[in-house]
């Protein structure tokens, strides 16, 4: 069952949907597991995380969906405006509204992540100690490595490009004008920030009624600083790492890497697909079945402190 339910991050209200546990399968005499779930970079909630969230719950999962500050139908002043930071903290505040969720099991919170929240898992769980378990979906993990791939794809001119709309974005609200905004999807040779062939068309199918393809052009300069890479070394949950072998917008080098750094604590499964593959058809199926299969690990009442839920066995 679905229902709305809304928190608060640094005083704003964010807005979510609570997915309930459909079976007792994961139940143990302190509740249901619930995992917390988030878009990635420019998305909203009713972009492509429904399918997700309501799997986990007919295999006894509670499932919190939400939307950050300033997107979707969450407050903010600020609107499109993408922040690591910011996300991050949101992430926080959800899962202590997941742990006051009714006959929800506090040491069971899952956090999930696609894409540009894939990596603010990592970093997220890295600081809350009582994460149960990560699945950090086409993880975008390192800005840097992500920067100097599109020099290499596309050419230093096309970040100087992206350089300057942010830089003019942060001069005009300074001036006290209106944001300059960018598109997030295009065409190819579109000042789009993701501009690969067929992006465009596969984002804009998936996205729901409150998505909108533009954000504040000011991201194009904080790219580079979000950095989860550096968080993977003091992790201490297991984490599933899904890589896009042929992805081309989060480099799958860079979540090797972070896989890498996680030690013990990491199984990783690559698959043959690009960035935006797995949002739906065949490979959501692919990587959703793991997905399931990894968290039955270490969710099963009994098994939390096993072998499997330390990471052995990868």
């Amino acid at each position: 069952m679905l229902r709305e339910l809304n928190f608060t991050s640094h005083g704003t209200r964010c807005a979510a949907w609570h997915v309930g546990a459909e079976s007792d399968s994961l139940t143990s005499a302190r509740g249901r597991p619930c995992v917390v779930m988030a878009h990635g970079f420019s998305g909203t909630r009713d972009t492509g995380l429904l399918g997700y969230a309501e799997a986990f719950a007919e295999a006894g999962m509670d499932v919190l969906v939400i939307d950050y500050r300033g997107f979707g139908e969450s407050d903010g002043e600020i609107r499109q405006d993408i922040s690591y930071r910011r996300q991050r903290q949101d992430y926080h505040a959800a899962i202590g509204a997941a742990r006051h969720l009714p006959g929800v099991d506090a040491e069971r919170v899952v956090l999930w992540g696609i894409s540009y929240s894939a990596g603010h898992v990592v970093a997220v769980a890295a600081q809350d100690k009582r994460i149960a378990a990560v699945v950090s979906l086409t993880p975008a993990t390192d800005g840097l490595v992500t920067l100097a791939q599109l020099v290499r794809d596309a050419g230093i001119g096309r970040l100087v490009r992206l350089a300057g709309h942010g830089l003019l974005d942060v001069v005009r609200v300074v001036a006290g004008r209106s944001p300059h905004h960018l598109a997030v999807v295009g065409q190819p040779g579109s000042t789009s920030l993701m501009n690969i062939p067929g992006a465009e068309e596969i984002y804009t199918s998936l996205g729901g009624p409150t998505w909108r393809n533009e954000v504040r052009a000011r991201v194009a300069l904080e790219v580079g600083l979000n950095r989860p890479t550096r968080y993977a070394g003091h992790l201490a949950c297991p984490v599933l790492f899904q890589i896009g072998a042929n992805d081309r917008v989060a480099p799958p080098r860079a979540a090797r890497r972070t896989a890498r750094k996680a030690g013990p604590w990491a199984r990783v499964r690559e698959y043959p697909v690009d960035h935006f593959d797995v949002y739906d058809g065949p490979w959501l199926r692919s990587v959703l079945d793991d997905q399931l299969e990894f968290l039955a690990g270490v969710l099963t009442p009994g098994r939390i402190d096993s072998d499997y839920a330390k990471g052995v066995g990868r």
